[in-house]
């Protein structure tokens, strides 16, 4: 019994490792595509996820489960309203990543994913009355004076790390408010985009081998593999969240960004000034403290006060 615990443990850690591994190397994939143009890339994404997991829908066996929750959803004028807005966000999401990445901004999209659990915590504190402990709210405050330092140091805002963040916490807060499962959120969402994106390609290009690039391979496969690339990574997450606890997701959810820290700095040779070190440092601690904010070690080292406040929710 045991060994099996233990074996599906193994499984939920190997495939949750494997989901933000995939995410990390994302850029690496995008930068094949820079000649396309991002909106055109956004595009063919939401398409081609719309297909794929149509096709995973068939192979599973849940495309008839998937059409009765979708009329059902259609019943339902919140949740339908609250996938909707989802959908909205996801491409903001899915556009400001894509943009990002090809016009070497792949340290913003690192910072942005670094900043996303703690604006996930915040649209928590302000939307469904969650409560900040008193080493969240700590970690809170490092973060902030991390993102402050670079609008100091540079006189703008990161604005491309903020859009990531903000969107990806906004879905992920409609998400929860939808419940829905991981497969049937990605095909429903992306059914509602589908359309959209279909206008726009045929509005920009005068017929289906311009918009597929039919005269470049390699770009047509590219294209055609953003459905695989967006979808794959969400199954094995779905298959690892399953399986291993909430903390040890939130361990490994930082391998994406730091993957895409080293492609900006060591591969892109993007600008990694003594201002952005003091910033990532910053945030490194805000995170580091953030996960182990529920240990009882750090419990323990609360003011009194705060633990008053533990003992009596």
């Amino acid at each position: 019994m045991k060994a099996g615990i233990d074996q599906d443990h193994t499984i939920g850690i190997v495939a949750g490792a494997g989901a933000y591994f995939l995410w990390g190397i994302l850029p690496l994939y995008w930068k094949l595509v820079a000649t396309v143009p991002s909106e055109e890339v956004l595009a063919h994404r939401i398409i081609w996820s719309f297909v794929f997991m149509i096709v995973i829908l068939l192979v599973l066996g849940k495309l008839s489960s998937f059409q009765k929750e979708l009329i059902l959803i259609l019943r339902k004028p919140k949740k339908l309203t609250a996938i909707i807005f989802a959908s909205l966000f996801i491409t903001i999401n899915w556009y400001a990543f894509i943009w990002a990445v090809n016009h070497d901004h792949v340290i913003q999209t690192s910072l942005g994913y670094y900043i996303n659990p703690l604006i996930s915590v915040l649209l928590g504190i302000l939307f469904l009355k969650e409560r900040l402990s008193f080493w969240q709210m700590i970690s809170f405050g490092l973060a902030a004076v991390g993102v402050l330092n670079l609008v100091f140091r540079f006189g703008e805002i990161p604005w491309v790390s903020l859009v990531l963040a903000l969107s990806f916490g906004i879905y992920g807060l409609l998400k929860k408010k939808a419940k829905l499962g991981a497969l049937t959120g990605l095909t429903i969402e992306t059914l509602f985009i589908t359309p959209f994106a279909l206008i726009y390609l045929m509005s920009v290009r005068h017929n289906i081998g311009d918009a597929l690039y039919v005269e470049n391979t390699m770009i047509l496969a590219l294209l055609l593999g953003a459905g695989i690339v967006t979808a794959v990574p969400l199954l094995l997450f779905a298959t690892g969240a399953n399986r291993i606890s909430l903390s040890m997701i939130g361990f490994l959810q930082y391998i994406a960004p730091t993957l895409m820290l080293i492609q900006g700095v060591f591969l892109y040779e993007e600008t990694f000034t003594s201002a952005h070190f003091i910033s990532f440092v910053l945030i490194w601690a805000a995170l580091l403290i953030f996960t182990l904010s529920r240990t009882r070690l750090f419990r323990r080292m609360e003011p009194r006060v705060f633990q008053e406040k533990h003992s009596l929710s």
